[in-house]
């Protein structure tokens, strides 16, 4: 499948969420006007669309390059520091094409993590049991299969705790749990508050201050989950709302301060512990369809896939404010 025609059908597909999207943005609590907590916002970096170059989600290296998911060219790539694209790994497409993923209908890379010895895991989603599941790339080596998942779901976002790698499924509304090592995923917490609305469910996931969070794009909501002592979930509590089309988010610093992606509405929330939001970073920033969020210091990095506007995937870069 052409990487043109794929991201015409991922935009098809999204657009079926946009009246779900446009209701949620008329709700009392979202938020209208920016607050100016962060500053300097800029393009740094322009991919390739019709590539398949979207990125989908991002890691921060130790000595300042990016790695980054490209969805629809199936592949994990680093921008180094002089701004230079390498691509680290291509997933070997299915044999059908892809056209059996569930929700979109072409294969994707999403989620993607780093352990402190530089290996990276990540997401794959094809529709095909033979390729649907966790992967490992080590420094220098191939990319390899170390958990399956289930055709049938479209695996998402990810986050590594304790040797554990945390796994949302958009289309199933679930968060699975499978050891780094590899071996056999297992359901760790689902219900409603991760189901989806009529797209998809749980999407992005951290593991933060004892707790996993995890954002539901159709629900326009954060939750969280409390990780009680013998490593099972607690209750869920939803601790933000009316974010509409809300993907992955990052956590500001050792607080329970998010600034989070808003796919479809072109924005970057600034969510306060209270769960009351802003808007800091919107279209007139550059942003087209933001993804995913990455914070290191006073620095904040966004994604920018595209989907729907069909123009300049990018990374932007901006940096926060003193106290925020």
């Amino acid at each position: 499948m052409s990487a043109k025609f794929a991201r015409n059908v991922l935009v098809a597909a999204l657009a079926t969420a946009s009246l779900t999207v446009s209701l949620a943005a008329g709700l009392p609590g979202s938020a209208t006007a920016a607050t100016p907590s962060l500053s300097h916002a800029r393009i740094t970096e322009h991919f390739d669309l019709d590539g398949g170059q979207m990125p989908e989600n991002i890691v921060l290296e130790p000595d300042g390059s990016i790695d980054l998911s490209f969805s629809a060219a199936r592949q994990i790539a680093q921008v180094t520091r002089a701004g230079k694209v390498r691509v680290l790994a291509t997933l070997p497409a299915p044999a059908d094409g892809g056209a059996d993923t569930p929700a979109l209908g072409f294969p994707l890379v999403t989620g993607l993590v780093r352990d402190a010895h530089g290996t990276l895991y990540f997401l794959y989603a094809t529709g095909t049991a033979d390729l649907t599941g966790v992967w490992r790339l080590r420094p220098g080596g191939t990319p390899e299969r170390i958990a399956a998942l289930p055709a049938d779901g479209l695996p998402n976002g990810l986050a590594l705790d304790s040797g554990l790698l945390y796994i949302t499924d958009s289309v199933h509304g679930v968060i699975r749990r499978v050891p780094a090592g590899g071996g056999t995923a297992t359901v760790w917490a689902d219900g409603t508050e991760l189901a989806p609305a009529g797209f998809l469910g749980a999407n992005g996931l951290k593991v933060h201050n004892g707790a996993v969070w995890v954002s539901n794009l159709d629900r326009g909501t954060v939750i969280r989950y409390p990780v009680r002592r013998n490593g099972t979930a607690g209750p869920a509590r939803i601790r933000a709302e009316h974010l509409a089309g809300i993907d992955d988010f990052a956590f500001v610093g050792r607080g329970d301060r998010i600034l989070a992606a808003l796919d479809q509405t072109d924005e970057v929330a600034l969510i306060e512990p209270d769960g009351t939001h802003t808007i800091v970073l919107s279209p007139r920033d550059g942003l087209q369809n933001p993804t995913a969020v990455a914070v290191r210091g006073n620095t904040v990095h966004v994604t920018s896939a595209a989907y729907l506007t069909k123009k300049d995937p990018n990374l932007l870069t901006a940096r926060i404010h003193e106290g925020h």
